[in-house]
C-alpha cells in the first residue's frame, strides 16, 4: 500500500490494531544507539504491560550509559505494580557496571512478562552473551532495535543493518523488530515521525525485519496517516523531567 506524505510515496503494510505488546514474546530485548530513546520506549513499553493486566519486569542491564537509567523510575514504576532489577546498588546516582542476579529469574518465571533495557553500543550488546544458556533453552524473546533517524550513527539504511547485523553477531540472537523512535524530544513533529518512519521501512525491506512500532508524544498522531497510526505507540516521557527541554 502507497500512500503520498509530503509529496513522497512510502509503503507499509497495516497490521492489526494498536499496542500488540500482549501479542509479543514474553521476554523482550530493547537496544539502541546512544541518543535514541529506548530506555524511554523500554519503560513506557512496560507500563503498557502493566496496563493491559499484565505482571511485568523491567530488568536495566545498560552498563555502559550513566544517564537516563531505566531504573531512575523504579518508584514511579513500583507504584504500576512493575517490578524493577538493576544493579546491587540502590543509588540511582551511581553507574555501577554490575548485573543484578536477580535477572536470571526474568528467564525461569514464566508468569512474568519482561523487559531487558540492554546498552546501546557494542559493549554493551555483551551483556546478553551471560543469559546465552537462557535464550538457547527459550523461544520466548523478541529482540528490538530502537531506531532514531536524526541520531548520526543511524541516519540511513545502510548503516542501521551494519548497526543491527554487528550487534547480532556479537550476541547470537537475531533481531525480530524496527522501532521507529525518531525524536526531537518535546520538540518533536508528525513530520519528524514520518521521516523515521521511511527510513524504518527501508530497513525493514533490505533486512526483512518487520517494523513493529511507531513512537511518539500522544498529540502527534492525529497528524499521522493511517499507515502509520494503525501501530502508533503513544509515549509518555518518563525520563525528562518537566523542566527539561
Amino acid at each position: 500500500m502507497s500512500v503520498s506524505v509530503d509529496g513522497r510515496q512510502t509503503r507499509a503494510v497495516l497490521r492489526k490494531g494498536k499496542y500488540l505488546v500482549q501479542n509479543d514474546k514474553r521476554v523482550r530485548i530493547i537496544s539502541g544507539h546512544y541518543g535514541s530513546g529506548k530506555t524511554e520506549f523500554a519503560v513506557n513499553y512496560a507500563v503498557k504491560l502493566a496496563e493491559s493486566g499484565r505482571n511485568p519486569v523491567l530488568a536495566d542491564i545498560d552498563v555502559i550509559n550513566p544517564y537516563f537509567r531505566s531504573r531512575e523510575t523504579a518508584a514511579v514504576l513500583k507504584e504500576m505494580g512493575i517490578d524493577v532489577i538493576a544493579s546491587s546498588t540502590d543509588a540511582t546516582a551511581l553507574s555501577v557496571p554490575a548485573i543484578s542476579a536477580r535477572v536470571f529469574s526474568v528467564f525461569d518465571d514464566k508468569s512474568r512478562d519482561a523487559v531487558l533495557d540492554v546498552g546501546g553500543e557494542q559493549n554493551g550488546i555483551t551483556v546478553l552473551n551471560r543469559f546465552s544458556d537462557h535464550f538457547d533453552k527459550t523461544e520466548e524473546y523478541d529482540f528490538f532495535i530502537v531506531i532514531n533517524a536524526y541520531r548520526q550513527a543511524t541516519s540511513d539504511a545502510s548503516q542501521v543493518e551494519d548497526y543491527i547485523r554487528s550487534f547480532e553477531e556479537i550476541c547470537g540472537l537475531s533481531v525480530s523488530g524496527l522501532i521507529n523512535n525518531t525524536h526531537m524530544l518535546k520538540s518533536t513533529t508528525a513530520a519528524d515521525v514520518i521521516c523515521g518512519f521511511n527510513l524504518a521501512v527501508e530497513v525493514s525491506d533490505k533486512t526483512g525485519i518487520p517494523l513493529k512500532y511507531s513512537t511518539g508524544l500522544s498529540m502527534l498522531e492525529a497528524g499521522l496517516p493511517d499507515e502509520i497510526r494503525a501501530d502508533f505507540f503513544p509515549l509518555k516521557l518518563y525520563m525528562r523531567e518537566d523542566w527539561m527541554t
